[in-house]
């Protein structure tokens, strides 16, 4: 081998002539590092830089892992791949390494604590070195800031779930749970970590909840009157001020769902008779009863038509057709005294059925579409 003429400043020896010491020769560079002799230069180099420890914080309520400055949430029932992904950004490889090859394996010491043994291969100065590092991962179980909020019961709007003249349903005040859980959803998948509820509670008169910010709660409110029908209307109250002086206020959202709902049976003070109530969408639509004609209320502000409420689909009864009068009028026995009456006959009925629905009230003997709601004609 040839020589380069130069000495190792720490042992002495003749170096051995590199190409890198010939800037002479094309694309030849330099190595900083070549002041030293490969011996001298192997005792103290180092192919992998790794911390000594390595702490992943996790939230203990919601299993979020904290990243850089934030709370990410992750999904993960055990964090052993956050362990893996954490340490292998943490690692440094020597700059004068080449051919890089790894492989991390953790091993799982106990609920709270991994080690991770990871093993590096490469090549410098044509010489092929491995490393072996083990580094403790610890697991820290603290509260993120968005759990804390809960916890505190944080809020910065209330929506309010009502009905217009009568108390929200059962199913009613179930949907619009579910319509608000499924929203919050929604924004979670974004990554948005301010949407959650403080709370939910029931009240006599129908529904509140405690929204984590003014935009969630405005959007809670439109989507369930989207798909339950209603209005809402807003307020706010001042509640504080910030360091800067700018007023923080706390919103209201007041949804109002509609007076009627689908599947009731009212009689409008129009004369026409009673209408099955078949949607609660913007205006009110139904169908007459005594022709099957249909029906829709045209109002503003959500403001329902008056009418007398006279009961539900679901109070239907069973009875046979009798007879076929005219296209205006047919005969059905009366469900309760079993006698022969004239009825009127609209548009919808079966004249070849043996049976029917009918509907009973202080309005008349009705007879009510077989599908539950009625068509849109």
């Amino acid at each position: 081998m040839s020589r380069s003429g130069a000495f190792c400043p720490r042992c002495g020896d003749e170096m051995a002539a590199h190409p890198e010491d010939r800037p002479d020769l094309p694309g030849a560079q330099r190595d900083s590092e070549r002041v030293l002799c490969d011996a001298c230069y192997f005792e103290e180099f180092d192919l992998v830089d790794a911390p000594e420890k390595i702490q992943v914080r996790v939230c203990s309520q919601c299993g979020a892992v904290h990243k850089g400055n934030r709370w990410v949430d992750v999904g993960a029932e055990d964090y052993t791949d956050i362990a893996v992904e954490q340490v292998s950004e943490a690692l440094g490889i020597h700059v004068d390494a080449q051919s890089i090859a790894w492989q991390v394996a953790p091993e799982q010491v106990d609920k709270n604590n991994i080690r991770m043994h990871a093993e590096f291969s490469g090549v410098v100065r044509e010489t092929p070195v491995t490393e072996e590092v083990v580094v403790p991962v610890s697991i820290s179980r603290q509260t993120c800031e968005r759990c804390g909020k809960i916890a505190g019961g944080s809020f910065a709007s209330v929506v309010q779930v009502r009905a217009d003249e009568r108390d929200p349903t059962e199913e009613e005040i179930e949907r619009a749970k579910t319509t608000a859980e499924e929203y919050v959803a929604d924004r979670e998948e974004t990554g948005d970590r301010n949407a959650f509820i403080t709370e939910t509670k029931e009240v006599p008169e129908g529904l509140n909840m405690k929204i984590s910010t003014n935009q969630m709660g405005l959007g809670i409110a439109k989507r369930i009157t989207a798909q339950l029908g209603g209005t809402y209307s807003d307020s706010k109250r001042l509640i504080t001020e910030d360091e800067d002086g700018q007023k923080l206020y706390r919103m209201t959202y007041a949804v109002r769902l509609p007076r009627y709902q689908q599947g009731e049976i009212i009689d409008p003070e129009d004369g026409g008779g009673p209408v099955l109530v078949r949607s609660i969408q913007g205006n009110l639509k139904g169908v007459r009863l005594a022709t099957g004609d249909h029906y829709e209320a045209s109002f503003e502000a959500g403001e329902a038509p008056d009418g007398e409420r006279l009961g539900f689909r679901e109070d239907g009864q069973t009875t046979t057709l009798v007879a076929v009068e005219d296209e205006n009028a047919v005969q059905v026995l009366d469900p309760d005294t079993f006698q022969s009456v004239t009825i009127p006959r609209p548009d919808y009925l079966d004249t070849g059925a043996d049976e029917l629905t009918v509907f009973k009230s202080a309005a008349g003997l009705h007879v009510l579409p077989e599908n539950g709601i009625g068509d849109d004609a």
